[in-house]
């Protein structure tokens, strides 16, 4: 096979590895949606090689013709031993994990683990546009709990929401986003145990998309939600694929906290069967293998975020982004700009980049647009010069 242009003796920035045209090469979402003339800045995948540990392992697997079901526990495990190193959290027991397709499937067998049709599912907008989609897919209310002007976990409108949701129902559940899409807040230790003692004085479960986990900021620590006092019954759904680039391998593991294996334990034994098998390979070997071209990537974020402030500030002053804690995408408040509800339509058409428009995220997406920054600097700069031309 064609050897991936990456090094791992020295771990460069991943970000920097491929050329445009090499992107353009690709299949994927990203890649085909649009015509080549635009720069796709919008879904979330990164513009990396993979991880040579990833490569070898599938290459292995691939040479044995190791491509059947799936079977052990070997995910789990390498994700508590990467939770332990990581963030220092000892407490993800194997015992208490299921594999699951993907966290958003996954997330939907939590919920309908803990409420029923009808019941209520609160979110904090502006949020990831798949929250509602699949929670009013499953005959589920959504009730909305909209950030705080600072883009932080509003207590009062959560405890409202919780309110509202158990106000004539059976149960309610909680889908809280750690670490936020699309704004990048990492929720500190304190702010999640005030969620955790919400939820249990109104009775209302909480169940963590916590597929960014591994992409903090430097000097920033996530916290997983079920590390924290009072969150034992809570759920968390956690994967390898935002942070090694691994959407097209499907695999991630829901996992329970200690008053909530019971209902994790009633999860339809057929579930486990929709993980790849290639998917929980790739995902062990960067859980286990990954870790530093992970801290090549994540510096090379550091550098990115940056970059687009300062380009902002110089070509686009009028837009405000508040660079995040974690995830690899930006949030920008476009509103002083005068481009409407959707000023991604205007920097698709005039500027021919695609951004993903806020409108889908909910209450206070309007006027908004999300940036994935996981590319290379030099497709970022064109990408912000293209938009300040989009103005003229």
């Amino acid at each position: 096979m064609t050897r991936i242009p990456h090094e791992t003796a020295d771990e460069p920035n991943p970000l920097r590895a491929l050329t445009l045209d090499r992107l353009r090469s690709r299949t994927s979402m990203k890649w085909r949606t649009y015509p080549d003339d635009v720069l796709p800045l919008w879904v979330a995948e990164m513009d990396v090689p993979l991880a040579e540990p990833v490569v070898r392992a599938l290459t292995e697997a691939l040479a044995l013709g190791d491509t059947g079901y799936p079977a052990g526990t070997s995910y789990a495990e390498a994700l508590a031993d990467f939770a332990d190193k990581r963030w220092g959290w000892e407490g993800l027991a194997v015992e208490r994990t299921a594999i699951v397709p993907d966290v958003m499937l996954g997330v939907v067998e939590m919920i309908k683990l803990v409420t029923g049709p009808g019941d209520a599912v609160v979110v904090n907008p502006p949020v990831y546009p798949p929250f509602y989609q699949f929670v009013e897919h499953m005959d589920r209310q959504v009730i909305e709990a909209p950030l705080g002007t600072d883009l932080r976990i509003d207590m009062g409108a959560l405890e409202e929401a919780f309110r509202r949701a158990v106000t004539d129902r059976a149960h309610a559940a909680y889908l809280l986003c750690s670490p936020h899409n699309p704004t990048g807040t990492v929720h500190t230790a304190a702010e999640l145990a005030a969620v955790a003692a919400l939820a249990d004085r109104h009775g209302v479960r909480v169940v963590a998309d916590e597929i960014h986990a591994p992409l903090t900021a430097g000097g920033v620590d996530f916290v997983p939600y079920l590390s924290v006092p009072g969150a034992e019954r809570g759920l968390s759904l956690m994967s390898a694929s935002k942070a090694w680039n691994l959407a097209g391998l499907k695999a991630a593991l829901a996992v329970a906290g200690p008053a909530a294996a019971a209902d994790l334990a009633r999860l339809p034994e057929e579930v486990s069967h929709g993980p790849s098998h290639l998917g929980i390979i790739a995902h062990t070997a960067a859980l286990r293998d990954g870790t530093d071209w992970l801290d090549a990537l994540l510096a090379g974020l550091d550098d990115n975020r940056r970059l687009l402030a300062d380009l902002l500030a110089e070509q686009l002053p009028a837009i405000t982004y508040r660079p995040g804690d974690g995830t690899y995408l930006a949030w920008l408040d476009c509103r002083a700009l005068g481009l409407g509800d959707d000023p991604a339509d205007v920097f698709l058409h005039r500027g021919r980049v695609a951004l993903s428009s806020g409108v889908p995220f909910g209450t206070g997406g309007t006027g908004h647009v999300r940036l994935n920054l996981a590319t290379s600097p030099e497709l970022l700069t064109e990408a912000v010069r293209r938009m300040a031309a989009a103005l003229h």
